[in-house]
């Protein structure tokens, strides 16, 4: 049956295998230029606005910057469940440390991520050395993540006044308002340029250094690639690492959105994270995609999101629908990946 399909569509599903993050994305972009309300007055549709961009992109900034590091654990054919976890461990860390005992935000930010890489490092280490399936691995450090958000704030939220002792009583840190205030001459936060930076430097990583060519050959053949010659094991550390950093960083927009440190914050994170690099068009099964398709799958994702508000859909159905899409997005991937196989063959 696969076989006919292809003879008869093989063009056609050959580019849309190489291209369905995009084509996705033109699709969702076209619905919502078209079926979102119009502006008073005039036939524009509200999506089309530069306001309603930006607000998009600042929304979704942090989930994009999970995803950007959840690509390089995907690639390896590997997954990390803890980044939401990791997320909340350092807004509640940061903001703590800002709030609480009154450091700079500099020194406060170094200190957050690196915690939150020490977890991915953890995480990575535990999977390397001992065969550990990812699932589980990062399912424990989940907890930990989580555990230690609440234990370093008593389980309370961190904002001026919550304690006697903090040394900030009222207002908020500077570095808050900094970070979600457009910058002058580029019209976006520095929130949103961050999640921009962070997917031109992974896709450099990735694209360009020995390193990014290793978590492509882990992801297509792990076996081979340990019989190469190449250090397997450092390479999953070094890719849990840096999925773990970016939920670090994704912690401090967290914190900076909401102008506290929430140990609750990142819940069920990790899982738009997972869907916009799906979705975008990497596979599960490691070995193919990147950090072009992850910018494409958390747009799409952040599109509909928009969408659907936009249209004033209740958060039930917005769960179902994002819910569909996941499971079509990987349904398509299968059925493509199967073609391609057969046409090898």
């Amino acid at each position: 049956m696969v076989s006919n399909i292809y003879h008869r569509f093989g063009g056609i599903l050959d580019i849309a295998g190489r291209y369905r993050g995009v084509l996705a994305f033109i699709v969702v972009f076209a619905l919502g230029a078209f079926f979102t309300p119009k502006l008073p007055g005039s036939n524009l549709s509200v999506f089309l606005t530069w306001s309603t961009q930006r607000d998009t992109l600042l929304y979704y900034a942090e989930y994009g910057i999970l995803a950007a590091g959840m690509t390089l654990v995907i690639l390896t054919a590997g997954i990390d469940l803890s980044v939401g976890a990791v997320l909340g461990f350092a807004a509640t860390m940061f903001s703590l440390l800002m709030v609480g005992y009154g450091w700079h935000a500099l020194p406060a930010a170094l200190v957050t991520i690196l915690a939150a890489s020490a977890m991915g490092a953890i995480s990575g280490f535990v999977i390397a050395r001992f065969r550990m399936q990812p699932f589980v691995a990062t399912l424990g450090m989940m907890l930990v993540a989580r555990g230690a958000a609440k234990w370093i704030c008593a389980g309370q939220k961190v904002q001026p006044g919550a304690q006697p002792w903090f040394k900030m009583q009222t207002g908020k840190p500077e570095f808050f308002d900094w970070m979600t205030t457009p910058a002058k001459g580029v019209g976006l936060q520095p929130v949103v340029l961050l999640f921009l930076l962070t997917i031109i430097l992974l896709w450099v990583v990735v694209k360009y250094t020995r390193f990014g060519r290793h978590l492509y050959a882990i992801g297509g053949n792990e076996e081979a690639t340990r019989l190469s010659g190449v250090s397997v094991g450092r390479v999953k550390i070094g890719a849990y690492m840096l999925c773990a950093m970016t939920a670090g960083l994704a912690g401090l927009c967290n914190a900076s959105l909401n102008t506290l440190g929430d140990p609750e914050a990142g819940f069920t994170y990790e899982l738009d994270a997972i869907a916009a690099v799906v979705i975008g068009g990497s596979s599960l099964a490691g070995g193919k995609g990147g950090m072009f398709f992850t910018l494409l799958g958390a747009m799409i994702i952040a599109y509909i999101n928009k969408i659907l508000s936009l249209n004033n859909f209740e958060e039930p159905a917005k769960l179902m629908i994002r819910g569909a899409l996941i499971i079509v997005a990987v349904l398509i991937q299968q059925t493509l990946e199967a073609v391609e196989k057969r046409r090898v063959k």
